[in-house]
């Protein structure tokens, strides 16, 4: 949710009670020394005031730079930073705006205060730079690629750089809600991308969740309201849902002379829609909506009120992590379950120590201290190596690749995925994204090692480079001497690799090599996916414009340097070939029949009448199944419920798949041609491969010839759009015997 502003306290006359406000400061941490603090807002209100009669930009988005300075102190307070802290926030807008001097700070305050501000004014410099590189060209990212390497640094040698500089990112996109639209989708955008999976990476939760929804509100301000009006519209029934299943846990609890803080927990707007569109589900179905948390003495007790939980409510399949078991990277510990909790409703119930919830919500916060003092194998010590380990590897990464876009990529991706565990032959630990891939692996291990890969096993046993990676997987890469990587490794609907980081690294290679040959390179690739879709009197320059290039050879050496996608390029060349109007068009649509007047579907049949069944009464989210009465429709139950499971067994045939609904769209028929060696199980493979895809077959037509061990194939299938047109082709190619796949032409 985003957090209402506070306002300073202050005198009739409008300016800041400094007393009062010292007080409030005091009363969330103990100041040691009052005198320096109040010291630093005097020369603050004194650089402000001089600034004014010089008529210096002392104002930002409406607010002074003295009054964000305060502001940022009272954030750095709830992350319990030191005093030293506090005072480089509030004089550090002053510095920003040439109304204090740096040297000035540091004969009143030390070195230590003005070196913080000095850090935070090279982090400073990330603004401009990434500003710049959302159109960037080609050749001019040196001079980014240094301000991003010194941001690093400074965080490296000391984390309170950052801290400072996510509270002063915290008080500017808060104050941006009386700025142009233009400035708040810029500060937004630049927050979301850089600052907001910074808090995320140091284990700073409230800091994180407030600038993604901040950042969302701006960025997509019509989905915000959308989840902002579902939300309230709910809020009142949840409360008092939530009441009662407190009571329920706290009774639970006591039985087992358990002591546990239990309370409600907010969930924030942009985490509900990310968990919408990554799923592809509705509001209904987010479980979390409703949320509890439990606060108790231990670990153990952690897991005594989980079996609690899951004897009060049946647990939902897949919506369980142990985190105590396996932390993220940034540290973050707490059991995570979901349940279908009274009246059939979903609930989420996250279980943690003091100490956890803490790390949760401070993150590097409460161990930043503990650097340099003597704790050797101190649980705090280690804590804050390892939040800050990850920033030492993305400074290595960016010393070796220098792409600004790429770093923007691997802050996002790390903020976002879920962790996976996987071993090296040797058996040690390897931390990686899920859904990673050998490849990533292996680039993440070394750069030429990546390089080099043409092969991996995973617990002995050959791989694809594409095989998805597993908890546990231990993982040998096999290699080639003076390897070169793959331009198919940049095809994303290949999924060879699926980090930016090892994404980067290939392209960086690419971009090393002779432009004369990236044109051929890039020729090829281009001239050999065009021909797939079989676009006729295809204009080259033309598409080249399209997508921003005054000539072709400079689109072929981009695709062959990997800057551009080709699937890029062969959506652009659909967009031409679509105006036009030929009479060959690209697809016919289709539109898909309603199968319900419900929010039932019903698979393979018509329209027909759906009634909940009263016996078990399904949720949107629920398993559910559907059987076929006489005369009154279908009757939909819980996958799991006694009388739907005795129906099954006594009257298979009367047994019907059926889902939850969604909107309905269009479908467009389209033939493929499929060329490969024939072999036995060929065409079941292919039809297996459709079917992982959620494709509709309509129609099978195959030709083997017995003299040259041919098998020809024309498959008709529906689907949505050309982009899963290229999925298919891509899923199909990896298929063994496979020669070509192609759009077919009548």
């Amino acid at each position: 949710m985003v957090k209402v502003r506070e306002e300073h306290p202050v005198f009739i006359d409008g300016t800041v009670d400094i007393e009062q406000w010292l007080i409030r400061l005091q009363d969330r941490m103990p100041i040691a020394d009052e005198e320096a603090l109040l010291r630093a807002c005097k020369i603050a209100r004194v650089a402000h005031d001089e600034g004014l009669e010089r008529e210096e930009n002392v104002w930002i988005n409406g607010t002074s730079s003295y009054h964000t300075g305060l502001e940022m102190a009272m954030i750095l307070s709830d992350l319990h930073l030191d005093e030293e802290s506090m005072i480089a926030a509030i004089l550090y807008r002053c510095v920003r705006e040439n109304t204090l001097a740096l040297s000035t700070v540091k004969d009143q305050f030390g070195a230590k205060i003005a070196n913080l501000i000095d850090g935070v004014l090279q982090m400073a410099m990330i603004h401009a730079k990434f500003r710049s590189t959302r159109a960037k060209v080609l050749g001019q990212n040196d001079t980014q690629g240094e301000a991003i390497r010194k941001m690093l640094v400074t965080i490296v040698d000391d984390v309170r750089v950052a801290l400072i500089k996510l509270a002063e990112r915290t008080c500017a996109i808060r104050a941006v809600k009386t700025a142009t639209a233009s400035k708040r989708y810029r500060v937004a955008r630049e927050v979301f991308d850089i600052y907001a999976p910074l808090a995320h990476r140091l284990g700073v939760g409230h800091l994180k969740w407030e600038l993604e929804d901040l950042s969302f509100r701006y960025i997509e301000p019509q989905e915000y309201k959308r989840i902002a009006n579902l939300i309230s519209e709910t809020r009142l029934d949840r409360q008092e849902y939530i009441d009662r299943v407190l009571d329920d846990i706290k009774i639970a609890c006591s039985k087992q002379s358990i002591e546990a803080d239990i309370y409600g927990r907010a969930k924030h707007i942009y985490s509900i829609w990310r968990k919408m569109t990554k799923k592809n589900i509705n509001f209904s179905q987010v479980y979390d909506i409703r949320a509890v948390r439990i606060m108790v003495e231990n670990v153990t007790q952690c897991y005594q009120v989980l079996g609690i939980v899951h004897s009060h409510w049946r647990h939902i399949p897949k919506e369980f992590d142990d985190y105590i078991a396996s932390p993220k990277p940034n540290g973050y510990s707490s059991l995570h379950t979901a349940v279908i909790g009274p009246e059939g409703k979903t609930l989420e119930i996250q279980i943690r120590t003091p100490d956890m919830h803490q790390d949760a919500e401070l993150g590097v916060c409460a161990h930043w201290k503990y650097k340099g003092t003597d704790v050797k194998g101190s649980n705090a010590s280690k804590g804050y190596e390892d939040k800050i380990s990850w920033l030492r590897s993305v400074l290595e990464w960016h010393e070796e690749v220098g792409d600004l876009d790429g770093f923007s990529n691997q802050m996002q991706e790390d903020s976002n995925a879920e962790r996976i565990y996987v071993l090296t032959p040797e058996g040690h630990i390897v931390d990686m994204h899920s859904g990673a891939t050998p490849l990533d692996f292996a680039y993440k291990v070394h750069t030429e090692i990546g390089h080099s890969c043409r092969g991996a096993k995973v617990a002995g046993q050959i791989v694809p480079l594409s095989y998805s990676l597993k908890i546990g997987d231990r993982i040998e890469i096999l290699t080639t001497k003076n390897g070169q990587p793959s331009r198919d490794w940049l095809n994303k609907e290949l999924g060879f690799v699926t980090s930016p980081r090892a994404r980067s690294k290939i392209k960086h290679w690419f971009k090393s090599q002779d432009k004369e040959q990236n044109i051929v390179d890039g020729r090829l690739t281009l001239h050999r996916e065009i021909q797939r879709y079989h676009f006729d009197d295809v204009d080259y320059n033309q598409i080249a414009l399209a997508v921003n290039f005054d000539k072709d050879e400079d689109m072929y050496a981009s695709i062959g340097a990997g800057d551009l996608s080709v699937m890029h390029v062969v959506h652009a060349a659909e967009d031409l070939y679509k105006e036009k109007q030929t009479s060959f068009p690209i697809f016919k649509e289709t539109p898909k029949k309603a199968t319900s007047s419900s929010d039932i579907n019903i698979q393979g049949v018509g329209n027909l009448l759906t009634n909940i069944a009263n016996c078990c009464l399904p949720v949107p989210g629920d398993f559910i199944g559907g059987f076929i009465t006489q005369g009154r429709g279908v009757n939909i139950h819980r996958g799991d419920c006694v009388n739907f499971l005795q129906l099954q067994s006594q009257e298979p045939n009367r047994i019907i798949e059926v889902s939850w609904g969604h909107q309905p769209s269009s479908v467009y028929p389209v033939d493929i041609h499929i060329n490969a060696y024939d072999r036995t199980s060929l065409l079941m493979d292919i039809m297996k491969a459709l079917s992982v895809l959620g494709v509709n077959i309509t129609q099978v037509r195959s030709l083997s010839n017995k003299n040259d061990s041919m098998a020809d194939m024309r498959i008709t299938i529906e689907i949505e759009n050309i982009h899963s047109l290229t999925k298919i082709f891509a899923h199909i190619s990896k298929i063994p015997n496979i020669v070509n796949v192609e759009r077919a032409i009548v």
